[in-house]
């Protein structure tokens, strides 16, 4: 029966008397009268709709806290912080309804671009830089804030309705909403435009309502079926559908509520008295529809808004299959002639790495044969178009040949090409045929692969390295006449070099500049069967008139899109594999080790790091209960019959329930070889802060023989003394939260450990320094053209002591730089009384467990083991203040060192835990990386404007990009 407002607290009248409490001591003879159903003993009800009015008065003083911190100086920074680069980008796309591909569902991007749009943000600005800035343009960055802003600031109460579903007292409740508050990671990820924040708050509403959903089954047949067991567990299936929406990692969740829903289902096995067959299905159907039917439904739902949404094509649709790309606007195909002739004009596309067009344009290797060029081009284009001829020409009725490439459309009846047919492929824009022959490809010099090149010219007959023979797979072809001759579309081929036996083959390899950075094309001996396989997708010849059997793409429909987005999206999350600057592995997560640097500018940092008392106390619960745990199954062992104690009994199974949830949330990234970062363990803290609680819940209110219990006011102050301690760390900590003003003396003093890397020097030495920093516009801090607020020539620099006299061209530099109106680089300008007089750098190793290793550490392991982690270099230019300097634009490095001289900028590059790993960076290949936008080729009107990256869709984007250059 529901407990009433002025009731005593539910769990202390369903404890044993004190004398039998303690968790080691064996009950009496003489103990209540065991429950002959599937009731759990020691459980009263704590629905939260049944909580008194003071609880709700406690929850609107909890959720008003959270606003006040996460909402103070929420506009600040007022440019892009580390992934807004991403999840604002992706609103951009949004808006526009451009198509793109992203790792992560996309539950938590369309709520932030509604937020977004709701503001009204236009799509314009495209977040493409860390540091660039918000104001100038306009955007309304914080209403896409404010998604994640309240999202987090629920997180608190929905910790305190949790504890108190658990049968927490409401002081130990409102404990863990304050550790919730005033945890400074969390605090970080909910005022900024990530979806870590979003994904909390689902998670913890399901934990929510599983936990809620418990305490009613656990209270025994009487609830089962009942208004509030039926809520709940719905609750339960659409918190789990939301979770799974926003991040994978809702998998973990699923996974929680899965094992113990399947316990729950064994001890109602085990009732073989209140639960017949027919009872026990019909609990079976009631979580089959609730935790499987619901959170697929919501979660195919948010892709079904995300198609509708995404109808334009966009730089995301290159990973997508050709069925899929066609049903985006503009992507469409007329309806093409199925049959494929001799003298057939088509394109060539390959059936793997996204289905790029055979393709050849006017340019020679540099090396090799120094023929012309065969590529794969992932566009459509004039140059994609070859002609298909039989190995000799066709004869007239005298028996002669007739000779030029229209010698097929005037016959009688033009041959079908069948299985085996030998053809040349004669490129119709620059008359060369495609050949090949044993020469080492540019790129991918292996004894197995041969170049493919275009040879001859227009009247030359050409010779037998012409010759490919058609090889129809027909398991990978659509069944019945496609199977035995070439048919568009429908039939998937390979094409065998006749002299050396090696096969066309493409794969994941770009050529170099000179090659517009389009994708190789080799002859390989022995390739793999989906890099050899391809598919003609245009066919036009004179003989196919309109009345021909005509063919187009098969519409997938939404499932069989979903379900490709699904592979594709997988394949590319097990493809991020690349070392990062701020990434971390989970070894290092419980103790708090390691941070990220997400952003730095006119001397302040935001750098993601937790709260170590938060922390720690986490880990030391998970820690202790799997001490208690062990020791438990010790005694069971010897037949100690501990768990007759109904206190010991549920000590065991609540605490073990969080821990379990803490366990899935986090071991399984041990599993994972991709790119990890801190932020991978905010669920896990989650039911770690959970377990914590439950812990002093337990040995202040429920365990006799400490004094705790008898003593209810020591417990209070005990709370209330270690949230004041977690306020005080979190004060300590926040300008690295808030991106603050900070001194470099209050810096190093929190600085505990060399692991937590950020860099103290960024920082001024006094707060009043900060005052005399010159104001500059907005423009001025973040890579813009407008640059006329410092046209003014600075102040002539004093002659620099002790051989420095080197530095000066930085700064002569730094002024050419102003005078050409070329971008600024992010950070605050030289003041007068600077001059630049050192530069540093270095290469730090760290190890596993982000340890920074030291020189003589380093020289004792060379040979020994392979550094895979090594982190930035780190260039620094510092003033004789000690502040640091950056570079002007001139002096920046390649891009591909832009993620080690991170830290002289002040700026974290981004993850890449959206789009894939960073194009600027050099890759290995992998299976299934993404394949970056080759440049345009150089023949035909497209390949004509510029060699540059250029997106399938819109001119306008293409040229804007140019502009940025």
């Amino acid at each position: 029966m529901a407990r009433s407002a002025s009731s005593k607290p539910a769990a202390d009248r369903a404890s044993p008397p004190p004398q039998a409490s303690n968790l080691s001591q064996k009950p009496k003879s003489k103990t209540a009268k065991r429950k002959d159903d599937y009731s759990s003993e020691g459980v009263e009800d704590n629905d939260v709709f049944l909580l008194p009015g003071s609880d709700f008065q406690l929850v609107l003083a909890i959720t008003v806290l959270a606003a006040a911190v996460r909402l103070f100086r929420i506009s600040q920074p007022t440019s892009v912080v580390f992934d807004e680069v991403h999840f604002g980008g992706f609103a951009t796309k949004y808006i526009k309804g451009k198509f793109f591909m992203d790792v992560h569902p996309p539950l938590a991007k369309l709520m932030i671009t509604l937020f977004g749009w709701l503001a009204g943000f236009d799509g314009s600005f495209d977040f493409k830089d860390i540091g660039k800035d918000y104001l100038e343009p306009g955007v309304p960055y914080v209403a896409m804030r404010m998604f994640p802003a309240i999202c987090g600031i629920l997180l608190a109460p929905t910790m305190f309705l949790t504890l108190k579903a658990a049968g927490c007292r409401t002081f130990t409740a409102a404990m863990g909403a304050g550790l919730i508050i005033f945890e400074n990671g969390l605090l970080t990820q909910a005022r900024l435009i990530l979806l870590d924040s979003p994904l909390m708050i689902a998670t913890a509403f399901t934990a929510f309502a599983f936990t809620s959903f418990t305490n009613q089954q656990e209270l025994g047949p009487s609830r089962a079926f009942g208004l509030s067991w039926w809520f709940w567990l719905a609750m339960t299936g659409l918190g789990l559908g939301i979770t799974v929406s926003i991040k994978w990692v809702g998998l973990f969740t699923i996974a929680w509520v899965g094992i113990l829903t399947l316990l729950q289902l064994w001890v109602l096995l085990g009732d073989y008295k209140n639960v017949s067959i027919r009872v026990l299905s019909k609990h079976f159907m009631a979580r089959v529809f609730c935790l499987i039917i619901i959170p697929l439904t919501f979660y195919m739902a948010m892709f079904r808004i995300h198609f509708l949404v995404l109808g334009n094509p966009g730089d995301g649709d290159g990973f997508m299959s050709s069925e899929f790309q066609s049903t985006l606007n503009s992507k469409g195909m007329q309806d093409v002639p199925a049959d494929v002739l001799m003298g057939s004009s088509v394109s060539i596309r390959h059936v793997n790495t996204q289905g790029g067009y055979l393709h050849s344009h006017p340019l020679m290797y540099p090396t090799g044969s120094k023929q012309q060029q065969i590529t794969l081009y992932p566009h459509k284009d004039d140059n994609n178009v070859w002609l298909l001829e039989n190995q000799t020409q066709p004869l007239d009725i005298n028996g002669e040949p007739i000779n030029g490439t229209g010698a097929w459309y005037n016959l009688p009846e033009a041959p079908y090409i069948q299985n085996g047919a030998v053809l040349r492929l004669y490129h119709m824009p620059t008359h060369r045929r495609l050949h090949s022959h044993d020469v080492r490809p540019p790129v991918t010099e292996a004894e197995w692969q041969n170049e493919v090149s275009a040879y001859g010219y227009e009247g030359f007959d050409g010779d037998a390295n012409d010759f490919f023979r058609v090889e129809i797979v027909k398991g990978k072809s659509k069944g019945g006449v496609a199977q035995d001759r070439l048919r568009t579309i429908d039939t998937k081929f390979r094409l065998v070099h006749v002299m050396t036996g090696c096969v066309l083959f493409s794969h994941k390899v770009k050529l170099p500049d000179w090659a517009s950075e389009q994708q190789e094309v080799t002859c390989a001996r022995g390739g793999t069967l989906p890099n050899s396989l391809w598919y003609i997708e245009s066919n036009d010849h004179p003989m196919l008139g309109p009345d021909s059997e005509k063919v187009n793409y098969a519409n997938p429909g939404f499932f069989g899109k979903f379900w490709e987005l699904q592979k594709v999206m997988w394949k590319t999350n097990a493809g991020l594999v690349e070392s990062h600057a701020w990434d971390s592995r989970p070894l290092s997560w419980p103790l708090l080790q390691r941070g990220i640097n997400f952003w730095g500018k006119d001397h302040r940092q935001i750098y993601l790091i937790g709260n170590p008392i938060v922390w720690w106390s986490a880990t030391a619960a998970i820690v202790l209960y799997v001490l208690f745990k062990g020791l438990a199954v010790l005694r069971w062992q010897r037949s100690c019959n501990d768990y007759s104690n109904t206190v010991f009994k549920r000590f065991d199974y609540e605490i073990g329930t969080s821990v379990l949830g803490w366990a899935l949330h986090y071991f399984p990234f041990y599993l994972m070889q991709r790119q990890l970062f801190l932020h991978h363990y905010f669920p896990a803290l989650y039911f770690g802060v959970i377990a914590f609680c439950q812990i002093y819940d337990f040995a202040t209110r429920r365990i006799s023989g400490v004094g705790l219990r008898e003593n209810p006011i020591i417990g209070k102050a005990g709370a209330v003394g270690f949230l004041v301690l977690s306020i005080v760390v979190f004060a300590l900590f926040s300008p690295l939260a808030y991106g603050n003003t900070w001194t470099k003396a209050e810096c190093k003093r929190v600085k505990l450990f060399s692991t937590w890397d950020w860099d103290c020097n960024t920082f001024l030495d006094s707060y009043d320094a900060y005052k005399t920093l010159p104001s500059t516009p907005a423009a001025a801090q973040t890579p813009q053209k407008s640059v006329d607020a410092q046209k003014a020539p600075p102040p002539a620099q004093p002659p620099l002591a002790g051989g420095q006299e080197g530095q000066v061209p930085i700064a002569d530099a730094q002024q050419q730089q102003v005078e050409e109106e070329k971008p600024e680089v992010s950070g605050a300008p030289l003041a007068a009384n600077q001059r630049l007089v050192r530069t540093e750098e270095r290469v730090e190793y760290r190890d596993q467990d982000g340890n920074l290793l030291n020189d003589e550490q380093v020289k004792a392991l060379e040979g020994k083991v392979e550094f895979k982690t090594r982190y930035e270099t780190r260039t620094r230019v510092v003033d004789a203040q000690g502040n640091e300097v950056l570079l002007p634009a001139s002096e920046q490095p390649p891009p591909q060192e832009q993620e080690k001289a991170a830290a002289a900028a002040g700026v974290a590059p981004p993850h890449p835990d959206a789009e894939g790993v960073n194009s600027e960076t050099v890759k290995r290949v992998v299976p299934d990386e993404q394949i970056p936008e080759p440049k345009a080729s150089v023949e035909g009107e497209k390949e004509r404007e510029e060699k540059a990256a250029k997106p399938a869709s819109e001119k306008n984007e293409a040229s804007a990009k140019k502009d940025e250059l």
